[in-house]
C-alpha cells in the first residue's frame, strides 16, 4: 500500500486543510489510462466510490482503482518550491518488487 513521508503528510493538510474545506476533504490521485504512467492529483472533498483511502496522521490520499495498484508499492513524498508550488515524488518502498528474489523489470 502506498505510504507518505512526512513531508507529504505536512504538504497534503497544508492544501486540503484550508479555512472553509469539509473534514475529510484530500488529495486524489487517478491513473486514466493503466497503460500510460501518467497519474493525476487532485484536491477533493472525499472520495469517489471504489477510491483506495491511505490516511497518515490527518492527511488523506484517495487513490483511484488504476493508480491504487501502479502505486501499490511506492512511497509519496512531496516539497513546496520557492514560488510555492508543490511538488509531489514517489519513490519504490525498499524491498519492493524484490518478492521470490527478483527485481522489478524496467
Amino acid at each position: 500500500m502506498l505510504t507518505l513521508t512526512e513531508n507529504a503528510t505536512l504538504v497534503i493538510k497544508s492544501i486540503t486543510g484550508v479555512e472553509g474545506a469539509p473534514d475529510g476533504a484530500g488529495v486524489r490521485i487517478s491513473q486514466e489510462n493503466p497503460t500510460d504512467p501518467s497519474l493525476a492529483v487532485t484536491t477533493t472533498e472525499a472520495p469517489l466510490p471504489g477510491d483506495q483511502v491511505v490516511e497518515e496522521s490527518g492527511a488523506r490520499v484517495f487513490l483511484e482503482q488504476n493508480a491504487a495498484g501502479a502505486l501499490d508499492d511506492k512511497i509519496l513524498d512531496a516539497a513546496v518550491d520557492d514560488k510555492g508550488g508543490v511538488e509531489f515524488l514517489l519513490v519504490p518502498q525498499p524491498g519492493a518488487g524484490r518478492e521470490n528474489g527478483t527485481a522489478p523489470a524496467h
